[in-house]
C-alpha cells in the first residue's frame, strides 16, 4: 500500500507585471480562499493547511473528491474557495467555514455555504513524487489524472498573457493572478520568484496584540483591533488599528477568542500611540488576521485598513513588517 509523504506548499513572491513578461511564463487566476494540500488515498481525502494543520473536518463535501483520481493515490495543491451570489470568490463567505469543527454546524454550513477545491498542481502520484517535473509537465499530469466534479475543478491557465489575464481578474472581481515559470519545478516550503503573484489589492497578515472597547451600537464588544507585525529581529511592532470590515458575528467571535488571551501589558516592542492605546485591552499575540489597506505611512502604519478575517492557516511568524507592500519600517518590499 502506498503511503503518501508529507509536503509543504510552494509559496509565491509578490511582484509586478513587468517582471513576468515573455514566453517563459504561465498565468493562473489567484483564488481568494484557503490554501490546502489534498492527500487522496484509501478512498478518502485529507486536507492540510499551509501551516500544517488538518482541516479535513471543516469541509466534508470535499470527501467526494476521493474518486477524482481514479483510485490513484495523489497529493494535490489548490485553494478552497467559497463563492458569493454573483459567482465571485468570497473570503468573507468562507470565514465561518474556516473555524467550525462541530459536525452538526459544519453540515449546516456545507449546505448553505458550500466550497470548491481549485486544484492547480500535483506533487505526488502513485509511488512517485512529481515535484522535480517542470510546471508544464505537472499541469499536463494533473489534467490527465484529476477529473473535475461538482465541488472540485482544475482552473485554466494561460501562456504569455499576464497583462490581459490581470485585467480580466480585475474585471471579474478576482484577487489577481499568479505567474509561474514554465520550466520551474515545485519547491516545497519555499517562496520564490519562479511563482510571482500580482494582486489587485494590498493586503497583509497581522497579529492581534489588543483591542479597544466599542461604543454606541458596539458597546460591550470590540470597537477596534490593535495590530502588529514582526520585524527582522522578531520584535512585534505596532502597525495600526482597524475598526471597519467587521460583521456582528465576526465581532462576537473575536471577543470570545481574545478573552482568554488577555494580558496586563502591551505585547508590542515599541510604545503604541496614546490615542490608540487609551483604554486598550492587551492580548497575547497568537491570533493572526488579514487586512486590506490603502498604503503605509512614513512611520510604518497602515492607512485606511479594513478587516478581512482571521487566518487560522497562518502562524504569528508569518506576519512580518517586510511584507508591507509599500515599504514600512524595514524598507523591504517582500511579498506576503
Amino acid at each position: 500500500m502506498v503511503r503518501l509523504p508529507a509536503y509543504a506548499p510552494m509559496l509565491a513572491q509578490l511582484g509586478t507585471l513587468t517582471s513576468v513578461q515573455g514566453e517563459d511564463w504561465a498565468v493562473e487566476m489567484k483564488w481568494d480562499g484557503v490554501r490546502a494540500l489534498a492527500y487522496i488515498e484509501d478512498g478518502a481525502v485529507r486536507l492540510m493547511s499551509r501551516n500544517g494543520k488538518d482541516i479535513t473536518p471543516a469541509y466534508p463535501e470535499l470527501q467526494l473528491m476521493a474518486g477524482a483520481t481514479g483510485r490513484h493515490p495523489a497529493v494535490l495543491d489548490g485553494e478552497i474557495v467559497a463563492f458569493d451570489e454573483a459567482g465571485r470568490p468570497s473570503f468573507g463567505a468562507l470565514q465561518p467555514r474556516m473555524h467550525q469543527r462541530n459536525p452538526a454546524a459544519v453540515a449546516t454550513l456545507a449546505r448553505s455555504v458550500p466550497v470548491t477545491f481549485m486544484a492547480f498542481d500535483i506533487l505526488h502520484l502513485d509511488e512517485t513524487s512529481t515535484v522535480a517535473l517542470p510546471y508544464t509537465e505537472r499541469r499536463e499530469l494533473l489534467e490527465g489524472t484529476f477529473t473535475p466534479g461538482f465541488r472540485w475543478q482544475v482552473p485554466v491557465w494561460f501562456t504569455d498573457h499576464a497583462q490581459r489575464a490581470f485585467e480580466s481578474s480585475r474585471q471579474l472581481g478576482l484577487e489577481g493572478v499568479v505567474c509561474k515559470r514554465l520550466n520551474s519545478p515545485y519547491r516545497p516550503g519555499r517562496r520564490t520568484t519562479e511563482w510571482t503573484k500580482i494582486k489587485n489589492v494590498s493586503a497583509i497578515e497581522v497579529v492581534i496584540g489588543g483591542w479597544r472597547p466599542g461604543s454606541g451600537r458596539r458597546s460591550g464588544t470590540i470597537g477596534s483591533l490593535l495590530l502588529g507585525a514582526h520585524d527582522q529581529r522578531g520584535r512585534l511592532l505596532y502597525v495600526g488599528h482597524v475598526g471597519t470590515g467587521f460583521t456582528q458575528a465576526m465581532l462576537a467571535d473575536l471577543h470570545e477568542r481574545l478573552a482568554p488571551l488577555e494580558r496586563a501589558d502591551s505585547p508590542f516592542a515599541e510604545t503604541v500611540p496614546r490615542e490608540h492605546s487609551r483604554d486598550a485591552r492587551w492580548a497575547e499575540p497568537r491570533l493572526v488576521g488579514e487586512v486590506q489597506y490603502a498604503e503605509v505611512t512614513g512611520d510604518g502604519l497602515l492607512r485606511h485598513p479594513s478587516w478581512r478575517g482571521l487566518r487560522p492557516d497562518r502562524s504569528p511568524a508569518d506576519a512580518v513588517t517586510a511584507r508591507l507592500l509599500h515599504g514600512g519600517r524595514t524598507g523591504d518590499a517582500a511579498a506576503g
